[in-house]
């Protein structure tokens, strides 16, 4: 670790990751570990939660905006 806090990540991991100079990655503390992930990998993951709670072929953003105009029409 270099001052200032800054860490390396070796190249061969970059590769791995597929990440790029100047890519935004996801840092997180979690039991005592820093885990880094790329975006792609956070929205993936991210998606994965909410598929196990949400039946295939549910839209939810289609659920939201439906609510939204019976709400408006209700002003």
């Amino acid at each position: 670790m270099s001052e200032g806090g800054r860490i390396v990540i070796p190249s061969e991991y970059r590769k791995q990751l597929e990440l790029e100079v100047g890519d935004e990655v996801m840092i997180g503390l979690m039991n005592g570990e820093v885990r880094i992930c790329t975006l792609k990998q956070a929205i993936k993951r991210a998606q994965e939660i909410v598929r196990r709670y949400v039946p295939e072929g549910r839209s939810l953003s289609d659920e939201l905006i439906t609510e939204r105009r019976q709400e408006s029409l209700r002003e």
